[in-house]
């Protein structure tokens, strides 16, 4: 995915956050794990089954990535 067309705003689901749709390369296990963890960030849940991320906090994750 082109990181440019990632929202800067707004809030997304777990399958924009992952690759290959998404900008981080790591599977869902790995991706739960790291928000046990406090690695990556938490999600906010809309309802019994929506659960997402604000994509600003997911943007500062994959951009201080390519920055380090």
């Amino acid at each position: 995915m082109d990181n440019a067309s990632f929202p800067n705003t707004g809030l997304v689901r777990l399958t924009s956050i992952l690759a290959p749709k998404g900008p981080i390369p790591v599977s869902k296990s790995t991706w739960w794990q790291g928000v046990k963890d406090g690695r990556f960030p938490k999600p906010q849940k809309l309802g019994p089954r929506t659960t997402v991320w604000k994509a600003e906090d997911i943007r500062k994750l994959f951009e201080g990535c390519d920055n380090g």
